[in-house]
């Protein structure tokens, strides 16, 4: 085959060097070793399942971005995992079966049929945690707290996060009686909060003018704590089920203020993220640098009824490559290795062992090799002195 570049990948799939992998490997132990300190388990679920597993209560968006295949044992549509999400809810439902409240965690590669997210990748690292089996409040700020936790491993400090609430938008819609499809062609309007559009097409539904209102008025609700504060006039009669999300939306985010008084907030009511499958509130991390949100979470209870068990469920997700990328803190990997020379000599081997068991890290030179200790990384290396290796600085 001439011609072809045999050494390129597929756009948006990507490969890391040795030091970037040391780094990205470094990382992923102190976050996995605070997620243990939480409490959380670690599961590593398969890269690929049965698609209407994989699926299950996500919506449309992932659907597309799910690579799927036929399996030749079965004949059955398999899926390669574009979100963790949903197996960590098939474990809870149907792995573990616990009426507690159960902590997971994970950390894996997912495959995106097309780029999505800061620079472009197909092949994000999702990192997240998830929370089954609480209904309460105190669970959503744990899920935040957690993602704070990340940021600040990953050396990403300066953050800002957004708030919404898809039950706002989900209660004023039942209240104004739109179909599913109306719902939807609403909902990707509201994502570009094109006023005149959205005025437009709740003209085109027919919509009784208090909800016509309810749901224009939704999208230009953005901004501080005030924002809360317009909601409750603009909805006081929009019903229970939306004052309700206001009312859980508000203690979140005083609570969150309380903890971390010096987080800056913002809240969005419009924005959905992930409305196919979120029920309560919804969250969002950014940072200088990037536009687009580097970590999001929220509420998505009952996603495991199709696994046999619904219960309450919160939880956050985040692309670890992502987030290196973004940090701000020392990115090089410390150069830090002893050169051994190559001799065959048991005393030396034995050093080496002692060494490496030590933590040291030992580089063996080869027999004719070119390159010397300094090129081959190391800062130090053994000498033989008095019958016995000791290390010397270069």
């Amino acid at each position: 085959m001439s011609g072809i570049d045999h050494w390129l990948l597929p756009e948006g799939i990507e490969e890391l060097l040795p030091d970037q992998a040391w780094r990205l490997e470094l990382v992923r132990r102190r976050l996995l070793d605070a997620y243990r300190s939480w409490g959380y388990g670690l599961i590593i679920p398969p890269m690929i399942e049965f698609l209407e597993s994989l699926l299950t209560g996500t919506g449309h968006d992932l659907d597309l971005q799910t690579f799927k295949l036929t399996d030749q044992l079965t004949g059955r549509l398999l899926g390669v995992r574009a979100d963790m999400t949903p197996q960590a809810a098939r474990t809870d439902a149907h792995a573990l079966k616990r009426d507690e409240p159960v902590r997971l965690c994970y950390l894996g590669t997912v495959l995106h049929t097309r780029p999505d997210g800061f620079a472009g990748s197909r092949s994000p690292l999702q990192v997240g945690c998830e929370l089954f089996g609480h209904a309460g409040i105190e669970s959503d700020l744990e899920i935040l707290a957690l993602m704070l936790e990340t940021l600040k491993i990953t050396g990403n400090d300066q953050v800002h996060v957004d708030l919404g609430h898809v039950g706002i938008f989900r209660g004023l819609a039942r209240g104004a009686g739109l179909s599913t499809e109306q719902e939807t062609d609403l909902f990707d309007v509201l994502q570009r909060k094109a006023l005149p559009e959205i005025e437009t097409l709740l003209s085109s539904f027919g919509t009784a003018a208090p909800w016509k209102e309810h749901l224009a008025r939704l999208a230009t609700l953005h901004g501080g704590a005030e924002v809360l504060d317009a909601a409750r006039q603009q909805f006081a009669g929009a019903g229970e089920a939306v004052i309700a999300a206001l009312d859980n939306l508000a203690a979140i985010a005083a609570q969150a203020q309380r903890r971390w008084p010096q987080l800056p907030l913002h809240f969005d009511l419009a924005e959905l993220r992930g409305y196919g499958y979120q029920t309560g509130v919804v969250f969002a991390a950014f940072v200088p640098g990037c536009g687009q949100e580097v970590a999001r979470g929220g509420r998505y209870d009952q996603i495991g009824e199709v696994f046999g068990r619904a219960r309450p469920a919160t939880g956050f997700s985040a692309d670890l490559r992502t987030l290196l990328a973004l940090s701000t803190a020392d990115a090089s990997v410390p150069q830090d290795a002893v050169y051994a020379p190559a001799v065959e000599d048991a005393a030396l081997q034995q050093t080496v062992a002692e060494l490496r068991a030590a933590g040291e890290r030992v580089i063996s030179a080869l027999p004719g090799q070119v390159g010397n200790a300094a090129s081959m990384g190391c800062n130090r290396e053994l000498l033989q002195q008095g019958g016995s290796w000791v290390v010397k600085d270069l």
